[in-house]
């Protein structure tokens, strides 16, 4: 049973589909939606008419029944070739009235004539419609594609430069790192040279100390020896003043 959220959401999902139908014609690529669209729309028809056979015509139907000629006249001479029916809203019917008249001599006065219907509105299957695109050059003459042009290459060339005195920068900033890491390694460099300085004649020295170190080792009986006298002649002195 068709309900009102049913045919509303089959309604969107046809015009989807008409949507991307006219963007592969405006792209030259061929249409595979032509016969689900032709499905749809009889299936939204069938569920208008079924809809208004259980609720009467209201205020959704109608918009239901625009909304179908609409996606209708975009399929445009298609629909006739896919058996696509119109569903164009019932014209009310005048009933004639009769009056009838009560027992009385005077004849009973002559029914009025039935105002002539009004003519069905026409529908064209040419209306128009704002063809569907996702081309970005499309409503662009050569002039405005070439002021474009122009302005995104002077954006380019102001982006460029400011990439160029980035670059610069960033080149001076390195040549000074250079020099400072060059002075460093001067630094280094004299300093690795005192320590190599320092180290020999420390060197040296130790070598100094370990003889005479050693001498005191060999010599030891002998310069104890030489104390000795000395400490006896002074001792000597001392008692003899």
């Amino acid at each position: 049973m068709a309900s009102l959220a049913k045919l509303t959401s089959l309604s969107t999902q046809t015009l989807s589909l008409l949507l991307e139908r006219q963007r592969l014609q405006n792209l030259n690529s061929p249409s595979l939606h032509t016969q689900q669209i032709a499905r749809n729309l009889e299936q939204l028809r069938a569920g208008i008419l079924e809809l208004e056979g259980r609720e009467g015509i209201s205020e959704a139907s109608r918009l239901l029944r625009s909304q179908h000629e609409r996606m209708r006249g975009m399929l445009g001479a298609e629909a006739d070739a896919a058996g696509v029916q119109r569903c164009e809203e019932p014209q009310p019917v005048v009933a004639e009235t009769v009056s009838s008249s009560s027992s009385s001599s005077s004849p009973a006065p002559p029914a009025a004539a039935a105002s002539p219907l009004p003519p069905p509105p026409v529908t064209s299957d040419n209306a128009d419609y704002a063809p569907y695109t996702d081309d970005p050059e499309s409503g662009y003459t050569s002039e405005d594609m070439l002021l474009q042009q122009r302005r995104i290459m002077d954006d380019q060339d102001v982006h460029l430069d400011e990439l160029s005195r980035s670059i610069t920068r960033q080149r001076d900033i390195s040549l000074q790192i250079n020099d400072e890491l060059d002075v460093h390694t001067g630094l280094l460099e004299g300093l690795d040279h005192d320590l190599d300085r320092t180290d020999s004649r420390l060197t040296h020295a130790r070598r100094k100390l370990d003889r005479v170190a050693r001498g005191a080792k060999e010599n030891g009986s002998t310069v104890m020896i030489g104390l000795l006298i000395l400490v006896l002649l002074i001792l000597i002195i001392v008692f003899k003043t």
